[in-house]
């Protein structure tokens, strides 16, 4: 169980809570109006023509749903509301800023990687004419038909978008700083505790992220580099300060 201290909302908590349902209500009015958010503020693989530097803090506000938003929120609240109070709002600020540019860094990393393997089997031709004509093919509602021109397209043209890597850094600082609070599951209902929670979270991203489904729509490895950068940043904190939770 998490204590009665745990459920106060703190400054920076609140304040990302509220910017991130505001940009939810705006990409849904402007969605009305023909005007797709997402696509805008979504972070693009940086060889895509829709990739802009800012993508890498806007993507951070942006959700693909009320579902994808829900759960976000609810574990930015739950988890990182004891982060701020024990670190401060500068801190715990600069911790989700970090971890959310980290898990970027790491999916557009892996992005990278799947690209070079990609057009390393096409010529040289067919991935100029996805790069230069996919987006219109893409905004048409279609695709291509050869698989690896269809895959190389959806990689150029998808924007990744959530706060979910920068949450699930704030999942595994949780799991640092309080590694034995129980919290109780949904599904099974059962008490665990936060460090197996968050080892077992862990292992299935990067089951899943290994398992190459593109279906999913998933970028476990955003999450996995949330994780990561949050890590290496309580890691370093805790070498520096000798006083340091």
């Amino acid at each position: 169980m998490i204590g009665g201290g745990f459920r106060v909302m703190p400054d920076v908590v609140k304040n990302l809570l509220i910017l991130n349902v505001l940009a939810f209500v705006a990409l849904i009015i402007l969605g009305g109006q023909g005007v797709d958010l997402n696509r805008l503020a979504g972070l693009y693989y940086w060889k895509s023509a829709h990739f802009e530097p800012y993508q890498l803090i806007t993507h951070m506000f942006m959700h693909g749903g009320l579902f994808h938003i829900f759960f976000n929120m609810f574990a930015l609240w739950m988890f990182g509301s004891p982060l701020e109070q024990v670190w401060g709002p500068k801190r715990f600020l600069t911790f989700y800023l970090i971890t959310g540019l980290g898990a970027a860094a790491l999916h557009l990393g892996v992005l990278h990687f799947q690209y070079l393997n990609l057009v390393a089997d096409m010529d040289t031709e067919t991935v100029r004419t996805v790069i230069n004509e996919g987006a219109s093919v893409f905004n048409q509602g279609k695709n291509y038909s050869d698989a690896q021109m269809g895959q190389l397209n959806l990689m150029l043209n998808i924007p990744t978008v959530g706060a979910s890597g920068a949450v699930y850094g704030i999942l595994l600082g949780f799991g640092l700083l309080f590694p034995n609070t129980r919290l109780m599951l949904l599904f099974p209902p059962i008490p665990i505790k936060a460090k197996y929670f968050v080892i077992a979270y862990a292992a299935i991203e990067l089951y899943l992220g290994f398992s190459n489904n593109p279906g999913d729509n998933i970028a476990h490895f955003a999450h996995l580099g949330g994780m990561l950068f949050g890590f290496i940043l309580i890691k370093y904190w805790q070498k520096s300060r000798r006083d340091f939770f």
